[in-house]
């Protein structure tokens, strides 16, 4: 007999005669009229490939969970804590993440289309291949976050926090160099470094040469073309 109980209040949510917390938390979801999720303890819990389809998890505590390749599909996980939660390769199609903390999740390759994400904490968070394709990231915190090979087509990133840069637009990614390049309203990282618009043009060669070996052979082949997109992508004066 495994329970689900309220993180705060400790009172059973639901009971099931299963034998993993994976299998209570399904039928969970799949028996409302018995059981709500709400609020639910599974810190820490493997529910690694879980159908969670439409479960209302609000408010859960899912810190360090497992939630590997689970299917969360238009789950809601409003203001749920998924601190270093494991959801490497989810399905978070539609899922409701407002004000959700991910800090340090593992989204690496998570399908989050259309996702409502605003104001969700993403600091630290894997987001390398996500789909974040029309996702909702209103004042989301990014801080730190690792967006390589991330889809943001179609993303709201208004007010996200971007290691410090309040955006105005989505950024501009750029795969398929030596260094992942990403250009933002003010910034652009090529690889682990980071600097603004005017700091990259204004670089000589000998201080490219220090960052990396290959890095001015780099720099002298792509300089001109990553330079004009900074210049087009660049905040203008009274957008």
């Amino acid at each position: 007999m495994i329970k689900i109980k309220h993180r705060f209040s400790g009172v059973t949510l639901c009971e099931f005669d299963v034998e993993t917390i994976k299998h209570a938390a399904e039928k969970g979801k799949s028996h409302l009229d018995e059981a709500d999720l709400c609020g639910a303890n599974l810190r820490g819990a493997n529910l690694r490939g879980a159908d969670l389809d439409g479960a209302d998890l609000r408010g859960a505590d899912l810190d360090g969970a497992n939630l590997r390749g689970a299917d969360l599909d238009g789950a809601n996980l409003y203001g749920a804590d998924l601190r270093g939660a494991d959801l490497d390769g989810a399905n978070l199609d539609g899922a409701n993440l407002r004000g959700a903390d991910l800090d340090g999740a593992n989204l690496y390759g998570a399908n989050l289309d259309g996702a409502n994400l605003y104001g969700a904490d993403l600091r630290g968070a894997n987001l390398d291949g996500a789909n974040l394709r029309g996702a909702d990231l209103d004042g989301a915190n990014l801080y730190g976050a690792n967006l390589y090979g991330a889809n943001l087509y179609g993303a709201n990133l208004y007010g996200v926090n971007l290691d410090g840069e309040k955006l105005t637009k989505t950024p501009l990614s750029v795969v398929g160099l030596r260094y992942w390049c990403l250009i933002s309203d003010g910034y652009m990282r090529l690889g682990c470094k980071r600097f603004t618009h005017e700091e990259w043009a204004n670089f000589n060669d000998e201080k490219i040469k220090e960052m990396d070996d290959g890095a001015l052979e780099f720099w002298k082949q792509w300089k001109v073309p990553l330079l004009a997109m900074c210049a087009a992508h660049a905040v203008k004066p009274g957008e």
